[in-house]
């Protein structure tokens, strides 16, 4: 038994409508913006650029330990460029700077090796500190 089915039929079918919400106390209805991306504020990713306290802490950190190395890590869409200085025994901090050529010209004046994550990657030491550190922490919790 064979059907006859047209080809040209048009069905009217509802578009999906947006999800709606009344407003609190208004009665009105408006459009949730689920999806909607927030309109960016023009600066820095990560809300801030670097400043002259970001400076003076990286040098503090290099004037206070020995064996320190910098390493630059490139900007993301959530951070801009930033330099991480590891002591010799793993222990690191974090700033921003204001580009790669910034790192670099903070390391030779301070006369410490630079080195890009991107390429050499971290280092060992580095990851056995955070170890030994949570290690530390979880021993402090199972006292308490």
């Amino acid at each position: 038994m064979e059907f006859d089915v047209p080809t040209n039929t048009s069905v009217d079918v509802p578009l999906p409508q947006p999800p709606m919400r009344v407003c609190a106390g208004l009665g009105r209805r408006r459009q949730v913006a689920w999806f909607r991306r927030r309109k960016q504020s023009g600066g820095a990713p990560g809300g801030r650029p670097a400043n002259r306290a970001d400076f003076v802490h990286l040098e503090q950190f290099v004037g206070s330990r020995r064996g320190v190395e910098a390493f630059i890590e490139p900007r993301t869409m959530v951070t801009e460029t930033t330099v991480l200085l590891i002591a010799h025994d793993g222990e690191w901090t974090r700033r921003r700077v204001d580009g790669p050529e910034a790192a670099r010209r903070f390391a030779h004046k301070l006369g410490i090796p630079v080195y890009d994550v991107a390429l050499v990657g971290y280092p060992q030491r580095m990851r056995d500190y955070n170890a030994r550190r949570k290690a530390g922490e979880r021993r402090l919790l199972d006292e308490a």
